[in-house]
């Protein structure tokens, strides 16, 4: 089940405060990145975010999830608290490595 156009939205909504956040199609599903990093996506109506160790210090009793095979993401359930969510954001992007720069078509 491929996720809802306006759960898609508000989650995007939620997540304004973390930065400049970009939400791409992406395999069926949706892609999350915030000041060129990605860090989430969206799948099956659920925000599943990139581990890491300040994501799980700021979720301690989330879930693990694998919305596809291959994948495990903390599952964020409450996605009302628009402050906690950006700052968890923002945290996981800067425990994120910084994205790898991208070759320009043609040159080898």
């Amino acid at each position: 089940m491929a996720s809802s156009p306006a759960f898609v939205q508000y989650v995007c909504e939620q997540l304004a405060q973390a930065g400049t956040v970009v939400c791409r199609p992406m395999f069926g599903e949706y892609g999350l990145w915030c000041d060129g990093k990605f860090f989430a996506t969206i799948e099956e109506d659920m925000l599943c975010l990139k581990i890491t160790p300040v994501g799980r210090a700021l979720l301690p009793a989330v879930e693990i999830v694998m919305p596809h095979e291959g994948a495990r993401f903390l599952y964020v359930e409450d996605l009302e608290d628009r402050a906690f969510l950006a700052e968890l954001v923002r945290q996981t992007c800067a425990a994120l490595p910084a994205p790898r720069p991208r070759r320009k078509k043609g040159s080898d």
